[in-house]
Parts: structure tokens; sequence; C-alpha cells
């Protein structure tokens, strides 16, 4: 009895090991206001294609001359892919201009990809309303 009842319990606590990481997931709303979009324009300077989500980073020249990176959090991956966005869309050194969700906290130099317009014309919507995956 006392072997089913500890069975039992560890099969309980290791069911909940792996329901935490799902719980550890928020909605883009928890962190940023999408009702508050800026524009920045500058050059990709770095790509993190990861789960959870992919980051791209930005250098904006500021007023001043110097030259600020910003970092940009966008849906997964998987996500991404099935909307016919991939790695190879960005590179490194491509010129952008960047809409996005403005970050609740009111941190400086981030933000929630809402578009990206490339120089070529091209336009692609990363996030309409502020959902991802």
């Amino acid at each position: 009895m006392r072997r089913k009842y500890s069975s039992a319990l560890g099969l309980a606590f290791g069911l909940l090991l792996l329901a935490l990481p799902a719980a550890a997931h928020h909605a883009v709303v928890a962190e940023f206001d999408t009702t508050k979009v800026f524009s920045v324009k500058g050059t990709i300077s770095k790509l993190e294609w990861v789960n959870p989500h992919v980051y791209i980073y930005v250098d904006v020249k500021q007023d001043d001359g110097t030259v600020a990176t910003y970092s940009f959090g966008n849906p997964s991956p998987g996500y991404l892919r099935r909307c016919g966005v991939t790695k190879a869309t960005f590179n490194v050194g491509d010129q952008v201009t960047i809409d996005a969700f403005a970050p609740k906290d009111g941190s400086k130099n981030l933000g929630f990809l809402k578009q990206v317009h490339f120089a070529d014309g091209r336009t692609i919507v990363m996030s309409a309303n502020g959902q991802s995956d």
C-alpha cells in the first residue's frame, strides 16, 4: 500500500514539474501596452532565433549622434515559420523601420515587434494585435 502511494505521489509530482514551463509563459499584453506603438529606424545588428521568442536587435542613431541598441521581442520561431517568416527573412546589416508595442514598465530601447518595414519596400506584419502563439 505504501509503495502504491509513493508511486502515485511521485507521478503527480513529475506531472506538476512538466506543467511548470507552460505556466511560466505569459501573454504579450502582460509586459507590453498594445495601445502604444512607437517607431524607430536603424540597422539590424543581431538576431536570436530561439525558443520561446525570437529577438531582433536594431542599432538606432540618436539625435546626439550616439547609437542605441533596441531589443524587439517576437513570437516563437514555430509561430513565425507557420506565418511564412523565417530566419533568412532578416540579415544583419538590413536597414529597417520598426513599429513596436511599448513596454508597460517604461523600459527604454525595448519593444514587442508589430511590423518591420524594409528599405526595399517590403513590410512584414509580425503581430497585428499583440497576440502571439
